[in-house]
């Protein structure tokens, strides 16, 4: 009987242990596909990777979005999206103008010279991720799609209140 808990205990341990290394891959191989877009987009347009994704959030909302629609919606401080943003608007890539219902909130919109520019950019990021990838086949891409796509229902589900 307590042989048969410590092997439970065990198989436990090593699964736990499992989990955290798996936690770790995820993280290092994360990292390491977002350094290297990262230094693309550095070294092929001088830009960096929080204005890229701040330019994408606004071209996926063309009408445009608020100061906090946008830091929201790159989950990053407003500080940080007024910087970025301050950055954008004096490379004439997007206007700030004033919200016609809340005279308080900024609206941000692409400037058409930030539409094209942005294209640009999401050609080669595209084909930048195609070939960073390009070991996985059909199927494997697949496959960790629908796994790590679970993930976060099932952190949603065991969330406690």
């Amino acid at each position: 009987m307590l042989e048969r808990r410590a092997r439970a205990r065990a198989r436990a341990e090593t699964a736990s242990k499992q989990r955290l290394r798996l936690w770790i891959r995820l993280l290092r191989a994360a990292r390491t596909v977002e350094g290297e877009l990262r230094e693309r987009l550095r070294l092929e347009f001088g830009e960096t990777l929080p204005r890229f994704d701040a330019l994408a959030a606004l071209e996926r909302n063309r009408s445009g979005m608020t100061m906090t629609e946008l830091s929201r919606s790159l989950m990053v401080s407003n500080g940080n999206i007024t910087g970025i943003v301050e950055r954008l608007v004096a490379a004439g890539l997007v206007v700030r103008l004033a919200h016609a219902d809340d005279r308080r909130a900024i609206f941000v919109r692409l400037t058409p010279k930030g539409v094209e520019q942005f294209l640009i950019m999401a050609k080669a990021h595209e084909a930048w991720v195609a070939q960073i990838f390009a070991g996985l086949s059909g199927a494997e891409t697949e496959r960790l799609m629908a796994l790590l796509g679970a993930l976060p229902a099932r952190l949603d589900a065991e969330r406690v209140p």
